[in-house]
């Protein structure tokens, strides 16, 4: 407790603030949330620390309120360890936590009435008579105008005109916000088999006992791990503590929120980007205040101001979605288990198909292993096969029955898809790629289209009728002739939209659909598609990665990806374990209710590692092999790397700043630093951009390298420095 009239060291949420000393005006707790003014500027903060004298006295400001809340001591090292870590200033990473503006603010308040019955009397009609005993009904509670339309059945008018005549009189006011306090219960619906039982009461034993653990809860595609977890949350929550279940973007689908209703008894609040202010600044006090314990969310969730946290729960721990690339470079299944050490609590890890880094944790014993080998309620792995497209070439299909294209579906994939719409099953195509066509060229002198911001290709899109860059955005008019010589231009390789007119023109009676970023706008759109196929209301859909995991739909019985040799060859050290990761996710959908289901992996390498381990089911026979190799090459987790990006609007800025930085470099034993290189992609959204990379051995501690590094350059005003520690992007 710090008293009146300390000097304190307050964290502001900005990017590049280590704390400003403030007066305080009353008695404060470390951790308190506190208002305070920097350049006349309102900001909220937490008290950090002790003041470090670095200002006069008499050159000091007061603190001008402290709230009734605050972070607890563990929730302040764990922002400091954050920032160590990922390089972020300190004020960085409490801006991701002091993220709803409005949290702070009075809310908003609403007028309750009362019906006067001294008023003079009015005609009363049939609608002014129902609000009469709508107030009776309840003894002439006070109500707000919503709730008065709502209960008395009336419209807006019927009551605007009752309080102008005098008929309803203002009672008082109250802050509009929304409960969330939902009250949950074990409802006893679900029989856990024996492989679950084990895990579960493993996972148990850690929340009865206490103290930081992580276990992996490891499991194929359809073992019940959801329902394990579940079992996980329950002992948590009854113990009195709050619960995170972390979950990618793209697996927050009504189907989960269903299941977990079932299980509990009430929906759980669900955090994620899409969210209304109101409900974000709802969710965040409720949080705040300890009303709301249980919370289903994105790796943003992890920055809510959570009260007694007793259990993290990270969904497809492996998924790329969990690392955090704009307001500073994290990821979020690490600092999750950061936030649980320091708090003192366990973690469980979910997936089919674990990420590296766990899978080493687990080797060296830092991790527990939980294994359901089974498929839940008994149902049968799919078949994996692949299909050589060296030996069953594509045949040519006709558009509006005139033009010619050749397609890219092979004729065994075809054949299987009729023969699964002749039984009444689904079929599911996967291709990785939006749009209808990667690449816009010109047949005579090469010329490709690409974006006037980035340097990256421009995809042609059907549905719009435009090119349009997948960095930042840009459409553009699809050219007749080539703008340099007058050629004709040509379209190369198939997206997703190509696709779908392949499958239409070969089976025109099949109700199809696709399924990416470009068609779900909204999560109520993809809700709806996937309600569609729930219902049977589809026979075929296709999709991009959106699909790969996350639903469950009992009559797909075939997934057919288009393209398996979508990311076997590319430059970053981990493109084997995304590829394999994905294809076992999608194939994964396939044969989850009765029926057996069928995966057909079209491809030009049949013989590559990755596939013959996805359809021999080699899963760790491949995952050692991979290790081995970054074990040779010390990539992580056998070793660390850092990237610096540097970005610039203006390029002779940029070359000639990471030319000082490459003078800078620090004399260092253990580590190198490489660079600088033109990035993959030199220009993003009109900036251009140089990398630098430093690695080291597992045990080197390269962040204090960077620190002193970049400490010997002035960074110009007009330059951007990214450092991204163990970075999942290459570009």
């Amino acid at each position: 407790m710090f008293k009146s009239g300390t000097i304190v060291k307050v964290l502001l949420p900005n990017v590049v603030n280590r704390g400003y000393d403030y007066r305080l005006n009353t008695d404060a707790d470390l951790g308190a949330f506190v208002r305070v003014t920097l350049m006349n500027r309102p900001y909220v903060g937490v008290i950090y620390g002790v003041g470090d004298g670095a200002v006069a006295p008499d050159k000091i400001k007061d603190i001008s309120c402290v709230f009734p809340w605050k972070l607890s001591i563990a929730d302040l090292q764990w922002i400091q360890k954050m920032s160590d870590w990922t390089l972020m200033a300190p004020g960085a990473v409490l801006r991701l936590i002091i993220n709803v503006p409005d949290a702070f603010a009075e809310p908003k308040m609403e007028q309750l009435y009362s019906y006067n019955f001294d008023a003079p009397k009015s005609k009363m009609t049939e609608s002014r008579q129902m609000v009469l005993d709508a107030f009776e009904l309840n003894d002439n509670e006070p109500m707000s105008v919503p709730d008065i339309q709502s209960i008395a059945r009336v419209g807006p008018s019927v009551v605007k005109t009752m309080i102008t005549r005098g008929m309803l009189v203002p009672a008082f006011s109250r802050p509009i916000e929304q409960s969330f306090e939902y009250q949950y219960r074990d409802m006893g619906n679900i029989e856990l088999n024996a492989e679950q039982r084990v895990a579960a009461d493993k996972i148990g034993h850690d929340i009865d006992q206490g103290g930081f653990s992580v276990n992996l809860l490891d499991g194929i595609t359809g073992s019940g791990k959801t329902q394990v977890y579940f079992d996980s949350v329950w002992r948590a929550y009854s113990a009195g503590k709050s619960v995170l279940l972390m979950m990618p973007e793209i697996a927050l689908t009504t189907q989960f929120i269903k299941r977990f209703e079932s299980r509990f008894g009430a929906p759980p609040v669900v955090w994620h980007s899409n969210l209304t202010a109101a409900r974000r600044r709802d969710i965040w006090r409720g949080v705040m205040q300890g009303k709301i314990r249980v919370v289903v969310g994105t790796r943003s969730a992890l920055f809510l101001p959570w009260q007694n946290l007793g259990l993290i729960v990270v969904d497809e721990e492996h998924d790329s979605s969990y690392k955090q690339e704009d307001m500073g470079n994290y990821h979020g299944r690490d600092m999750a288990i950061l936030r649980a050490k320091l708090s003192n609590f366990p973690v469980v890890l979910a997936s089919a198909t674990p990420s590296e880094e766990t899978m080493h944790n687990i080797e060296i014993g830092r991790y527990g292993h939980l294994v359901l080998r089974s498929r839940y309620g008994g149902a049968e792995l799919p078949k994996i096969e692949t299909i050589d497209m060296r030996e069953n070439r594509p045949e040519e299909y006709k558009v509006n029955n005139e033009e010619s294209r050749v397609g890219s579906l092979s004729p065994v994939l075809c054949e299987e898809i009729k023969n699964t719409l002749n039984n009444h099953r689904q079929v599911m195509l996967f291709i990785n790629r939006r749009g209808f066509a990667p690449i816009v060229q010109c047949k005579k002198c090469g010329w490709v289209a690409t974006c006037a911001d980035c340097s990256v290709g421009m995809t042609y899109h059907k549905r719009l009728g435009k090119l349009l860059c997948h960095m930042c955005g840009r459409t553009m008019a699809l050219p007749d002739v080539c703008p340099d010589c007058g050629g004709d231009v040509s379209m190369r390789g198939a997206g997703l939209e190509k696709i779908e007119e392949e499958v239409k023109s070969r089976f025109p009676s099949a109700r199809t659909a696709i399924v990416s970023s470009d068609t779900m706008m909204s999560r109520g759109a993809l809700e709806r598609l996937v309600a569609k196929m729930e219902s049977g209301e589809l026979d075929i859909i296709i999709g991009t990665q959106i699909l790969a995991k996350g639903h469950h739909f009992p009559n797909l019985t075939l997934v057919g990806v288009v393209d398996a040799d979508m990311g076997l060859f590319g430059t970053d050290f981990r493109s084997p374990e995304h590829t394999f990761q994905q294809l076992f996710q999608v194939a994964g959908r396939a044969g989850r209710g009765n029926a057996p289901g069928r995966v057909l992996l079209q491809t030009y390498q049949p013989t590559h590692p990755v596939l013959t381990a996805i359809c021999a089911g080699n899963r760790d026979e491949f995952f050692r092999a991979d290790m081995d190799a970054r074990r040779a090459a010390k990539m992580p987790p056998f070793g660390q790397l850092i990237a610096v990006v540097i970005e610039c609007k203006k390029e002779s800025v940029l070359k000639k700043f990471c030319e000082d930085l490459s003078r800078a470099v620090p004399n260092v034993n253990g580590a190198r630093i490489m660079g600088p290189v033109m990035a993959q992609i030199y220009m993003a959204r009109n900036w251009y951009r140089m990398r630098f990379l430093i690695s080291g051995d597992a045990r080197a501690h390269l962040q204090p390298l960077v620190t002193l590094w970049l400490s010997r350059v002035n960074v110009p005003a007009n330059v951007r420095v990214k450092i991204d520690v163990n970075p999942m992007n290459f570009m």
